[in-house]
């Protein structure tokens, strides 16, 4: 890059940082821009904006990955209805109570249930599910990553103390998200969902895969643009994976680099947000979760669910930490977020306003 346009460039990310906004064309150019001087300044300047939000704290999220049925069919989804290989499992009410035992243990303080769209999972179900959880330890989140419902579903699940709501949009561009996934589902559906959660007092988080079949760099202009009218509170970012029991088995992966440039970009446009450092990121590199951190996340999700039932929920191939205990998980994360120069911290980790 010649050095006028290196100024040009390095002008935009000063820019975004101010005014947390940018032109279409000028989120095109940050995006597709890869001169290593250019990478290294805009995960610079979204580690200050971090730091000057949220410090040198790291939250920890318990994932419970309690239930890997699911009724939809999408396309790029290891445990997507027809996979006919998936293993399928359900933990028990106990055996989530369980995970919780272990989780507060170790200090964990926000726990997130998380599954396929699982009709036996019952609103009923599920408000159990929470109540218990708040009963023993009414100290923590309870954050829920379980896909579609109804307002009156989501409702229930507030007033029996759920705390947060995860639910990707995928793509904020309905035609990409067609094709993504199959006919019965609507993109419009999963849109309305985002806006009654919003409506009804959680915090909310949604977010996109970086690389995903068929993704264009204007999808991606478009996923910032709705993350920047939403406000999510929580914006989880990781690179698609193939899994091998789908239809977009031989797609490429997504790649590190645009993973880390989108946190980045998220950061800077929504400061106060929580970004995951995920587990899709570290699946694809080594060192992923400590880039992701050093590009303006803040936030680390190891797994809380029994070993035994780990490898059964793999939404694509090669994930990693499936084997682990708990207690093992969690002391290979604080080294990894030690190294980096932050600490993960005993906190709820809620999002800053």
């Amino acid at each position: 890059m010649n050095r006028n346009l290196q100024s040009s460039a390095l002008e935009l990310v000063d820019r975004l940082e101010r005014d947390r906004d940018l032109s279409d064309e000028e989120f095109f150019l940050v995006l597709t821009d890869d001169d290593e001087e250019f990478r290294e300044y805009l995960a610079a300047r979204a580690r200050a904006v971090r730091e000057r939000v949220y410090g040198k704290e790291v939250y920890l999220r318990g994932l419970i990955e309690f239930t890997n049925y699911c009724k939809n069919n999408c396309r790029y989804c290891g445990i997507r209805r027809d996979n006919r290989n998936a293993q399928r499992y359900r933990l028990t009410g106990e055996e989530v109570l369980a995970s919780c035992d272990t989780g507060y243990a170790l200090g964990f303080r926000t726990f997130v249930l998380q599954g396929g769209e699982d009709p036996f999972q019952t609103d009923d179900r599920i408000v159990s599910l929470i109540t218990r959880i708040k009963a023993r330890y009414p100290d923590t989140a309870v954050t829920l990553s379980i896909g579609e419902r109804e307002r009156e579903s989501y409702q229930r699940f507030f007033d029996a103390g759920a705390d947060r709501y995860l639910l990707r949009h995928e793509t904020a561009d309905q035609a990409h998200y067609e094709l993504l996934h199959p006919a019965e589902m609507s993109f419009v559906h999963r849109m309305q969902c985002l806006r009654e959660l919003r409506k009804i007092g959680y915090q909310v988080g949604c977010g996109m895969m970086a690389g995903s079949p068929g993704q264009k760099t204007e999808h991606l202009v478009k996923d910032l643009r709705f993350l920047q009218e939403f406000k999510p509170e929580m914006v989880g970012i990781g690179p698609f994976i193939p899994h091998h029991d789908t239809e977009y088995a031989s797609c490429p992966p997504g790649t590190v680099g645009l993973t880390l440039k989108l946190l980045s970009v998220v950061r800077l446009l929504l400061p106060e947000a929580l970004l995951p450092a995920t587990t899709a990121l570290g699946t694809i590199d080594p060192m992923g979760r400590e880039k992701g951190l050093m590009a303006g996340a803040n936030v680390v999700m190891p797994n809380l669910s029994p070993p035994q039932v780990r490898e059964k929920y793999l939404l694509y191939d090669n994930k990693i930490c499936t084997g682990d205990e708990a207690a093992e998980c969690i002391r290979c994360m604080r080294a990894r977020v030690e190294r980096t120069g932050y600490q993960i911290v005993v906190s709820r980790g809620d999002w800053h306003c």
